[in-house]
């Protein structure tokens, strides 16, 4: 596999990591430098992690993974997603709408984002890929574009003030749906 090959996989990873990345942008009224750099790494990292340990996995555990992996991430952004709509439609005032940064929160996106990174992983192992060169390339990528995203989101997020909130439950919501129909297509 190429460099070009690579890269595309990275960036192809990193659109779920982008979109939940702009979900957090939207949601803060007031944004740190530093809130976005811990998000990038979060998902930068997971995104590195993933496909590590797919590869350690094997062939050998990739039914049991796949059986499942689309079912944890449909339930991990539908709770999410639906817990935001419920709090933007139930505090429609900009006091109510601010958003804690929560570290266990990021976390819990990262890994649901990256289960498709799992699989990922697998397929580098029966194709004989370089893990190391593999992981060089995702993570710094994903790392780019999801800070990249947490700052567009605020700019969303600014210009749609207390529907954002609303607005980012919805886009986990259907970000749920995709990874969950994607997986039988």
């Amino acid at each position: 596999m190429g460099l070009f090959d690579l890269i595309s996989i990275a960036v192809g990873l990193s659109m779920d990591a982008f979109a939940v990345s702009l979900v957090n942008g939207m949601t803060m009224l007031k944004l740190k430098a530093r809130q976005a750099l811990v998000i990038a790494l979060f998902f930068g990292f997971f995104q590195g992690l993933m496909p590590s340990l797919g590869y350690a996995a094997g062939v050998g555990f990739t039914k049991y993974i796949n059986a499942f992996s689309h079912w944890i991430a449909l339930f991990v952004l539908l709770i999410i997603g639906g817990k935001m709509v419920y709090e933007g439609i139930k505090c429609r005032n900009e006091k109510c709408a601010i958003k804690v940064f929560c570290l266990k929160l990021i976390a819990i996106q990262a890994v649901a984002t990256s289960i498709d990174a799992l699989m990922t992983g697998v397929t580098f192992a029966a194709g004989g890929v370089s893990l190391f060169t593999a992981v060089l390339i995702i993570s710094p990528i994903t790392f780019v574009i999801s800070y990249a995203g947490v700052y567009v989101g605020k700019k969303f997020g600014d210009l749609f003030k207390s529907n954002s909130e609303i607005l980012g439950g919805v886009i986990l919501i259907i970000i749920g749906l995709k990874i969950f129909v994607g997986h039988y297509l």
